[in-house]
């Protein structure tokens, strides 16, 4: 069977990020239901700066590099996610994020997102936002702009 392919893996999958942690059954299984599960080999362009947003990424294992202008602003693996700011803003992809290791990712994409954050807000916004804020701070080291004025 291939990776992510049964429903209640993907649960399984879900409960073990932190994001979701807080979430309960009914809320897991809702998304898992719409989670596409994806693989990428080392250098795979998951997102590319600049380019529009549609979808939300959720790492099962591998690792990312984040490079915003060329020059990395981070790293993310296990557990991580990443797409979310396009999809909340409606805005260009910040960063380019490249696979630095074989990936396995359930995906999301504006829609299925959108759901995920109406069904399960109280448990998923605040670490959300928390990730969304430690990123553009990142962002505005990295380019001396404050980007949360959208300067």
């Amino acid at each position: 069977m291939s990776f992510g392919s049964d429903l209640d893996e993907r649960i399984a999958l879900l409960r073990g990020i932190w994001l979701f942690s807080t979430c309960d059954d009914d809320e897991l299984a809702r998304i898992a239901a719409v989670a596409e599960p994806r693989e990428a080999e080392v250098g795979a362009a998951l997102t590319t700066q600049g380019d529009p947003g549609t979808e939300f990424f959720v790492i099962v294992t591998g690792d990312a590099s984040a490079a915003v202008d060329g020059a990395e602003v981070g790293t993310i693996g296990p557990g991580g996610f990443f797409g979310e700011m396009a999809l909340i803003d409606g805005g260009e992809r910040v960063a380019t994020v490249t696979a630095t290791a074989p990936m396995q990712l359930l995906v999301l994409d504006r829609n299925d997102f959108n759901e995920m954050l109406e069904l399960a807000m109280p448990q998923i916004a605040p670490k959300l936002l928390a990730v969304v804020g430690a990123r553009m701070r990142a962002i505005d080291e990295h380019t001396g702009v404050d980007a949360t004025l959208g300067l």
